[in-house]
């Protein structure tokens, strides 16, 4: 609408909640993360939170947003009740990720509750190959923060081929979904994979 209208209208502060992610034996109707659908349309600012501190800020951030926001929160946030978030009021920034862990050799980027999939992956890492992870939590899928994440001009440096750690590209399956996400054994092993190229 702010497009169409040459910024004199915007949608009002659109904010749609939406809950994404897998539980546990959600399947094809209950684990998707569509994020990836949404992030191709114009106009939008999409967020997924990594905790309910995150959570908190990123809403009252999508809230002031002039441009529609939907902020996906990982299904599995409903059941920890581990952060302590303040009573005071904050926002996060829309647009900008944050370096969750200093690292030195290899950079995990992740979102949502995948970072915290990462960070004990960086820990495995460390232990077994005695090698140091930065991690990154990119928190705004739309927009993203390139500059952060590419470290300007990151590709005329890379070592090696970036590997990429999803779910498998099939449906979503009931029964084997613990295989199917993207868990720290998989990544562990892309990283491993990074380190001897």
């Amino acid at each position: 609408m702010r497009y169409r209208s040459g910024s004199m209208f915007d949608c009002g502060k659109l904010t749609v909640r939406t809950p994404c992610g897998a539980v546990g034996h959600g399947g094809l109707y209950h684990s998707q993360s569509p994020e990836a659908y949404f992030a191709h349309t114009p106009g939008l600012k999409i967020v997924v939170p990594r905790g309910a501190m995150h959570a908190k800020g990123l809403l009252l951030s999508c809230i002031d947003e002039p441009d529609p926001c939907i902020i996906f929160e990982p299904k599995i946030l409903y059941r920890t009740a581990v952060d302590e978030v303040p009573v005071a009021h904050y926002k996060i920034e829309i647009g900008k990720a944050e370096v969750v862990r200093e690292g030195n050799a290899v950079t995990l980027v992740g979102w949502g509750t995948q970072v915290h999939v990462l960070l004990e992956v960086a820990d495995l890492v460390q232990e077994k190959l005695n090698v140091s992870c930065e991690v990154i939590d990119l928190i705004s899928i739309l927009p993203w923060d390139a500059e952060l994440v590419c470290k300007a001009e990151c590709f005329l440096y890379l070592e090696a081929p970036v590997q990429r750690v999803t779910g498998w590209d099939c449906p979503f399956p009931h029964i084997f979904e613990p295989f199917y996400l993207p868990d720290k054994w998989r990544c562990f092993a892309a990283v491993r994979d990074v380190l001897k190229y």
